[in-house]
Formats: C-alpha cells, structure tokens, sequence
C-alpha cells in the first residue's frame, strides 16, 4: 500500500509540472485511476504492471506537452524499485 501511495505522489508531483490550465484535469484523471485500481483483481492484473501503467501514461503526458522525461525519473525509481 506504500508503494501505491508513492506512486500517485509521483504522479501528483509530475501533474505540477503540467500548464496551469491543464493541472486540474490530470490531477482528477489520476485521482480516479488511483481509485479505480483499488478494485482491480490482483490475480488477473499485477500490481507492478499497474505501477508499469502509471509511469507509461506520465511520460505520454509529459511528451505531449514538451517536458523533458528526465522529470519523471524518480518516478521511475518508485515504480520499478
């Protein structure tokens, strides 16, 4: 449960880096994955390849709006710890 909690203060942090007007919609987008992960059945999905999705979409997220990637390497860290 740690390292989940981790993983969306990653995602939370790299989301301030976003343009101001884009903020709010990636913070509630990450808000409601986190949620929904919570019923997400741990024998079908594993929690690392949710940790694998989450650092995936940052970097697409980051991509998209000309943000080095090197910004999300402690993100990386956490999630293949």
């Amino acid at each position: 449960m740690k390292k989940v909690l981790r993983v969306y203060g990653g995602v939370l942090r790299l989301v301030r880096l976003l343009p101001a007007d884009t903020r709010p919609y990636y913070a509630k987008f990450a808000r409601e994955n986190f949620v929904n992960y919570r019923e997400v059945d741990v024998s079908e999905t594993s929690l690392d390849e949710l940790y694998q999705r989450a650092y995936t979409h940052s970097l697409w997220v980051l991509k998209k709006y000309s943000i080095d990637e090197s910004a999300a390497k402690k993100m990386k860290e956490i999630c293949f710890e």
